[in-house]
């Protein structure tokens, strides 16, 4: 081990450490939005399955897109206008 390997060990634990919290952090508002999709009322299943499905597909991308999409600008779902 070299001395520069010595000096920045801290940091590379508290940037993993900080990357372990935003994982956990990402994984529980996917969670969140998941849960949020299946006890939503939509017009029709088929909507439902279509987000479940870009939920699995996409991941955190999705539930961001679930995020914008339903939860803020039509907070009834895409068919109820």
């Amino acid at each position: 081990m070299g001395l520069m390997d010595m000096m920045f060990w801290p940091f590379s634990f508290m940037f993993s450490g900080a990357m372990f919290i935003f994982g956990l952090i990402a994984l529980i508002f996917w969670i969140w939005m998941l849960i949020d999709c299946a006890k939503r009322r939509f017009r029709n299943n088929v909507e439902k399955i279509i987000w479940i499905v870009a939920f699995v597909l996409l991941g955190i991308i999705g539930a961001l897109v679930y995020l914008i999409v339903i939860r803020m600008y039509n907070p009834s779902g895409l068919f109820k206008r």
